[in-house]
């Protein structure tokens, strides 16, 4: 029945998508160009400001994102990115991990939730003092996606395999 549902609401979907599609050939909108450019110089604020925030940081490699730098480097066993603004203001840091990187009570939390469960990739994103874990779980049947933030589990996304 959940399959049955399932399908009507992507056709639904579909259609809508697709006559959405018609009316919007008229007028058709572009968004902005986006240059990076690899290996670049790092302005002295820039720079000051990742390593006082990241003093254990591997291999940061910058790229220049239009007025932005942008920092891929490798910390604590995960794979990280970061973006600052050219006063060295950082805006975001995401850190693709996996079960091993939890904090232990966001793992308690997961784990105690979520029983038959393994978790198999977890992504930390830090914005505006905001510290979120996402965390990709799975068991033979399931897919599911959640959020932790202060302590709070919200179940992002729970998808049935295909068989």
């Amino acid at each position: 029945m959940k399959h049955l549902s399932l399908l009507r609401f992507c056709g639904a979907l579909s259609l809508l998508l697709f006559a959405g599609s018609l009316q919007a050939q008229d007028s058709i909108k572009t968004l902005p160009t986006v240059t990076v450019t690899s290996s670049t110089n790092v302005t002295k604020k820039v720079s000051d400001a990742f390593n006082a925030s990241y003093k254990d940081a591997v291999n940061p490699t910058w790229y220049r994102l239009n007025k932005d730098y942008l920092v891929k480097f490798i910390m604590g066993n995960m794979n990280n990115t970061a973006l600052y603004k050219k006063n060295g203001a950082l805006v975001y840091q995401i850190g693709y991990g996996k079960e091993s990187n939890l904090p232990a009570e966001v793992r308690r939390l997961i784990k105690a939730n979520y029983i038959d469960f393994n978790i198999v990739g977890a992504i930390n994103v830090q914005q505006d003092n905001r510290n979120i874990w996402v965390v990709n779980l799975e068991d033979p049947k399931k897919l599911v996606i959640t959020r932790v933030e202060d302590g709070a589990l919200e179940e992002v996304s729970n998808l049935n395999k295909s068989l």
